[in-house]
């Protein structure tokens, strides 16, 4: 093969390439822009827990009702229930309606999430990229429980519902990762497709969770936590978010590389957080964090 005969089938690999990345993003604004964005294998029982929780007047009777008509459901809400963050007495709960109690409706909806993504992770037409999927998930999992301790040290979000927006920080992920392996060329070239997600998932997930019909502030925290440059008139469950993702990003490394990429984030500077307070909430939480991630399906 010829010098110009290489460079005419790496051009034509290349417009493939190309093509197809705009022919997935199309499709992707197209769902997003007509609100149908949906994680595949969304089981049923997960759409009943959102929609029963709507009414702010449920009772635990009428939770427990839909939960426990799913024995995978009940089993993850029996396990967050269970764990050492939510049960610091020891003492186990063995009825649905009492865990409902122990954990509050917002950690039934963050159950619910766990438990769909899981199904998600185990869907057979995905087992291709199981890997990526399941690493997605440990970033999701220990950024939730580094927003929870945050949220419970700062008080200014309550701290289970950050522990719901650091689950849900990187969904348009999952979705764009899931969607993605339907299209074979994407997978040929793992640069486009970083592109695609780097440039995407935050809109993807925005529109995950408004579907979802969560609260617009956990809305704004999976939409912007990664506008570090962003203002805000008083410190937000965003800002929880931000940092939290940062945290997770540097949990094992060097002190001083988390020190260098906490400058200028104003995240930090609007929950009067430094360097000492971060590495000390990081250190002080190991344990709780560790078992989150444990009950969150890790």
């Amino acid at each position: 093969m010829n010098t110009n005969t290489a460079l005419s089938v790496d051009e034509s690999a290349a417009q493939s390439d190309t093509a197809s990345a705009f022919a997935f993003v199309a499709e992707l604004a197209r769902e997003v822009s007509n609100g149908r964005v949906e994680l595949p294998s969304f089981p049923e029982v997960a759409v009943r827990v959102r929609k029963v929780l709507a009414d702010e007047d449920v009772s635990n009777e009428q939770i427990a009702r839909v939960v426990g008509s799913d024995a995978g459901l009940a089993a993850r809400v029996f396990t967050l229930a269970n764990s050492a963050a939510f049960n610091p007495s020891g003492r186990t709960v063995t009825d649905l309606k009492g865990a409902i109690n122990r954990i509050g409706h917002n950690n039934v909806r963050t159950a619910a999430v766990s438990f769909a993504i899981a199904q998600l992770r185990r869907a057979s037409e995905l087992q291709e990229i199981a890997g990526e999927l399941a690493k997605l998930w440990k970033e999701a999992t220990l950024a939730a429980a580094l927003a929870h301790a945050i949220a419970s040290r700062v008080r200014v979000a309550n701290a289970d519902e950050a522990l719901l927006a650091g689950l849900l920080h990187n969904v348009g992920k999952l979705y764009i990762l899931a969607r993605a392996n339907r299209h074979a060329q994407l997978f040929k070239d793992p640069e486009t497709l970083a592109h695609v997600i780097r440039d995407w998932h935050a809109n993807v997930g925005k529109a995950i969770v408004e579907n979802w019909e969560f609260p617009e502030h956990i809305v704004e925290a999976v939409a912007e936590h990664e506008n570090l440059d962003r203002d805000a008139a008083s410190p937000d469950m965003t800002d929880v978010l931000t940092v939290a993702v940062t945290m997770a990003a540097f949990m094992g490394h060097e002190v001083e590389d988390f020190e260098l990429n906490m400058l200028g984030v104003k995240a930090f500077a609007r929950l009067n957080l430094d360097n000492a307070k971060c590495e000390h909430i990081m250190n002080d939480c190991a344990e709780e964090i560790v078992a989150l991630q444990s009950a969150l399906g890790d």
